[in-house]
């Protein structure tokens, strides 16, 4: 079980699947105390990893929602807001 409350995933190199597989474990270890997941899937051949997380994790139950990072290689999986 994940107990950050700001978890960071490298997916750098990986495949769509090889890193759905991935996310998918990081949700679904994630304890009580985890709040975000950040994925960094970088931006020149990272857009397609990034278009994949955007289009199929917003159906994610555990994610509340999904933002960007503080650059465009980093998208954000929000499971637990900070306030509120």
């Amino acid at each position: 079980m994940l107990s950050e409350a700001f978890v960071k995933i490298d997916l750098h190199g990986l495949r769509q699947e090889e890193a759905m597989n991935v996310i998918d474990k990081a949700i679904a270890s994630a304890g009580p105390a985890t709040y975000q997941i950040q994925l960094i899937h970088g931006y020149h051949r990272g857009t397609n990893l990034r278009t994949m997380i955007r289009d199929w994790y917003r159906y994610e139950p555990k994610v509340k929602r999904i933002m960007p990072g503080d650059n465009p290689g980093i998208t954000v999986l929000v499971l637990k807001e900070l306030y509120g």
